[in-house]
């Protein structure tokens, strides 16, 4: 395979080494023209601001495999040049949407499957941002192909922005500072080391932000087990009420492990019943930014992206950041299993 045809995307093996001094192409954006990627775009210029980082814009072409039944019907021009000229005029309007970005910005046309692309570069990169939708794909559509497939195959952290991402009003320079905003960084935990990692990095998003950090861990409601448990009805209540304790308990030392790491970190925690998915889509609307692994405990132990996972992105209505499992030293000290 050659490098202009990226059509595969690779599953990933084990935990991937994270450094951000080795992430040269610092925060990767794929554009391509729609509505949907101006919003990601928007979101990676905030976000290389207050990450003091590169900010490396993305747009891919494929090259169909041409069948010419005589040497009259060969195109005048190589396929392969026209696609990326259309491709450098696609990144032609990023380049005139970000003239008075105040950072440092790289363009780059890269043949190959837009997913396929952006998880090779991922391996460079300390943040990637794709919209909810692209060109492609059916309308009715809520999540597109690329936002579906790159958050569990990438190599960082990967951020998928809503259509409901709001572009501030202010002109020049200034309309790409880093938001200000009081709403908190939510994550899911749920004693996975998937879900630790995500935790450290929703920790570490809250510092930049300066805004607190809030744990959410969800108690499914008793109702459901009382049709196999007919027995625990009279006491289901005080069932759940016991369990939400001892969560409680187990949430605490979380936080507290979570504090080591980040003593000036403003960690609130709130066990809630519900099911994830649903917890998580609403924390969504009131924090600026929400986080997942990319798996948790439940669902197959194969699948490269977990049912709440995927669930949260299809729903949210707030910027998810999903993260792969990345290698890190503060999981040594890590509190015991659930």
């Amino acid at each position: 395979m050659t490098k202009d045809v990226r059509t595969q995307v690779p599953a990933p093996q084990g935990s991937i080494p994270y450094s951000s001094e080795n992430r040269a192409l610092g925060v990767l954006v794929g554009f391509d023209g729609s509505q949907h990627a101006t919003l990601a775009l928007h979101y990676a210029a905030r976000a290389a601001q207050r990450l003091d980082a590169p900010l490396t814009v993305v747009s891919a072409y494929t090259v169909p495999v041409g069948v010419y039944s005589t040497l009259a019907s060969l195109p005048d021009m190589d396929e392969a040049r026209i696609k990326k000229q259309m491709t450098e005029g696609t990144l032609d309007g990023a380049r005139e949407y970000l003239k008075d970005y105040p950072g440092q910005v790289s363009y780059r046309a890269e043949g190959g499957d837009a997913a396929g692309v952006l998880v090779e570069l991922s391996e460079q990169a300390r943040l990637v941002v794709v919209g909810a939708r692209g060109r492609g794909g059916f309308l009715g559509r809520l999540l597109g192909s690329v936002a579906s497939a790159l958050p569990a195959h990438a190599k960082a952290p990967t951020v998928v922005v809503p259509r409901h991402y709001r572009l501030p009003e202010a002109e020049g320079p200034e309309r790409f500072a880093p938001t200000v905003s009081e709403q908190p960084v939510a994550v899911g935990i749920d004693g996975s080391e998937e879900s630790r990692i995500a935790a450290l990095q929703a920790a570490q998003a809250a510092t930049d932000r300066g805004v607190a950090l809030r744990l959410i861990v969800a108690l499914p409601p008793i109702d459901g087990a009382l049709l196999w448990y007919p027995e625990l009805a009279p006491r289901g209540a005080e069932v759940g009420e016991i369990r939400k304790r001892e969560l409680s308990r187990t949430l605490s030392a979380e936080a507290e492990w979570i504090s080591r790491h980040f003593p000036e970190l403003t960690i609130e925690e709130t066990v809630e019943v519900g099911e994830p998915t649903g917890l998580l889509t609403a924390a969504s609307r009131t924090s600026q930014l929400t986080v997942v692994g990319t798996r948790g405990r439940g669902g197959v132990a194969s699948a490269l992206l977990g049912s709440v996972s995927r669930n949260v992105l299809y729903n949210a209505e707030g910027p998810v950041m999903v993260v792969p499992k990345l290698e890190d030293p503060r999981l040594e000290d890590q509190p015991v299993g659930w």
